[in-house]
């Protein structure tokens, strides 16, 4: 258990010093905020920092901390390593500047701060792309809340189409979804959203005690054997594309800048940002703990090992005094409030784009009616091509991941034009186009090139990437 208390250590520490330094290169200051400055009632509302820390920690925690956590471990416990460093170097880091820069560019989405940073031509694609790729995302929290539902509460095991209780809770979870998005963040969220955020927390923390008291067992990393990965899958890239939430996560990009429109100062940035990332690894250190068990002492069935049916055996096996209810339904709490979110995120980059005022409930209807209607498309097309589903879903994750980029480098320019320390983004940014870049040209369902030549490509492209950005950054001298 060593090792998964360092990890829990350095992820305490990485906060408590790390983040302070993150804080001193962005360099708050007292101005007014786009709460005050754009003040619609909507979403630019001001909150307390509480209710932001506990928006934004459910913002950005759906079901990934718990499947990074079960897929993620696979690789061994150095896992309880990688993930807290990863997400005190990268994680936090690039949540705090989305957020920060979002509140610097009037709480706007980071396709439309792409406009300034890389031109009309990228913005445009760019916001295609993340549209796209939103529809994409609130179907998936759709389809994962609604076979959780179905399986867990309903005890239901036809998850087609073809059975009415389906299609009711589908629809019933778009149409939370939708409410969520369409009204103010005042009146439901922020009202919602610190009970929820306790209740999820509470679960962990019930694990954490459960562990204790059950003694729990975790392997101690093993400088000679790092990778337990039955199929042998590498580290590089593999680890750092399944363990996305709780490391780094290019969606929460687009999540920062919804509590970047309600922040009160600059100065809670470092709470609402940086600290609910340490909270997300924090769940995943949690649930990974769990999963090693259970995973060693031959509790989980070969097939079923990194599905979510693992939360119901970690649950009932150490969850303390009979609350394993609670633990579980803290984890199906998890799909809904990142799936609203994401759809309110969506309307944001859509109504940025267009520059459509969002106080008016119509114009937000102009953008929400035909988006719930592309959902539910999307939701049908992949019930009804469920064989196709893990496939579409590694798209998703793949483009979530491609969406660190932009961000760590729109943050490296932001440092270079200060005189500050811009290898704090330009690093991280630069190792993940070495990874993504790998992963697509080694992957089945990118090149399918070999590992070793998919590897040399991707430090080509690392390299003139490297350049093109310093270039972009040596324009802004003088300025």
């Amino acid at each position: 258990m060593i090792t998964f208390i360092i990890g829990l250590l350095i992820l305490l520490v990485g906060y408590l010093t790390y983040s302070k330094y993150i804080e001193k290169q962005f360099s708050p200051e007292d101005r007014q905020m786009p709460c005050d400055n754009l003040y619609n009632g909507v979403d630019y509302v001001p909150l307390s920092t509480r209710k932001n820390e506990f928006i934004n920690i459910l913002n950005i925690a759906g079901m990934g901390p718990i499947l990074s956590a079960l897929q993620g471990i696979v690789f061994g416990p150095v896992f309880f390593i990688i993930v807290p460093l990863g997400c005190i170097l990268m994680g936090c880091v690039h949540d705090y500047f989305s957020g920060m820069i979002s509140v610097r560019h009037k709480g706007l989405q980071l396709t439309q701060i792409t406009k300034e940073y890389f031109g009309s031509t990228f913005f445009n694609i760019f916001t295609i792309i993340v549209t796209i790729m939103s529809f994409f995302w609130c179907t998936v929290f759709i389809y994962a809340a609604g076979d959780l539902y179905l399986g867990k509460i309903l005890h239901q095991t036809n998850f087609t189409l073809d059975n009415p209780a389906a299609i009711i809770t589908y629809i019933l979870i778009g149409t939370y979804f939708f409410i969520m998005a369409l009204f103010p963040i005042n009146k439901l969220m922020a009202k919602i959203y610190p009970y929820i955020g306790a209740l999820v927390i509470l679960g962990s923390v019930l694990l954490l005690i459960g562990y204790i008291i059950n003694g729990i067992s975790i392997p101690e990393l093993d400088i000679h054997h790092l990778n337990w990965h039955p199929k042998g899958l590498p580290w590089i890239p593999f680890f750092f594309m399944t363990v996305s939430c709780g490391l780094l996560s290019g969606s929460h990009a687009t999540q920062t800048a919804i509590v970047a429109r309600t922040l009160k100062n600059e100065f809670e940035g470092r709470r609402v940002f940086f600290k609910t990332m340490c909270y997300e690894s924090l769940i995943v250190m949690v649930w990974a703990a769990g999963a090693i068990c259970v995973y060693n002492n031959g509790l989980v069935p070969s097939n079923m090992i990194g599905t979510v049916n693992v939360v119901d055996i970690i649950a009932k096996n150490f969850t303390p005094f009979n609350l394993s209810l609670i633990v579980v339904f803290a984890v199906l709490c998890l799909p809904l409030t990142s799936g609203d979110t994401c759809l309110r995120a969506l309307r944001m980059v859509v109504a940025d784009a267009l520059n459509l005022d969002q106080k008016p409930l119509k114009n937000r209807l102009i953008i929400m009616i035909p988006s719930i209607i592309a959902i539910y498309f999307c939701l049908y097309y992949a019930k009804v091509y469920s064989s196709q589903f893990s496939t579409f879903w590694q798209y998703v994750m793949l483009f979530n991941q491609l969406l660190v980029i932009p961000t760590f480098l729109i943050a490296t320019i932001y440092l270079y034009k200060r005189k500050k320390n811009y290898l704090l983004t330009l690093i991280p940014g630069m190792f993940y186009i070495f990874i993504i870049s790998a992963f697509i040209f080694n992957a089945k369902i990118g090149f399918n090139l070999s590992l070793q030549i998919s590897e040399i490509l991707a430090i080509i492209v690392m390299v003139i990437s490297l350049w093109a950005i310093m270039k972009k950054c040596k324009n802004y001298e003088g300025e």
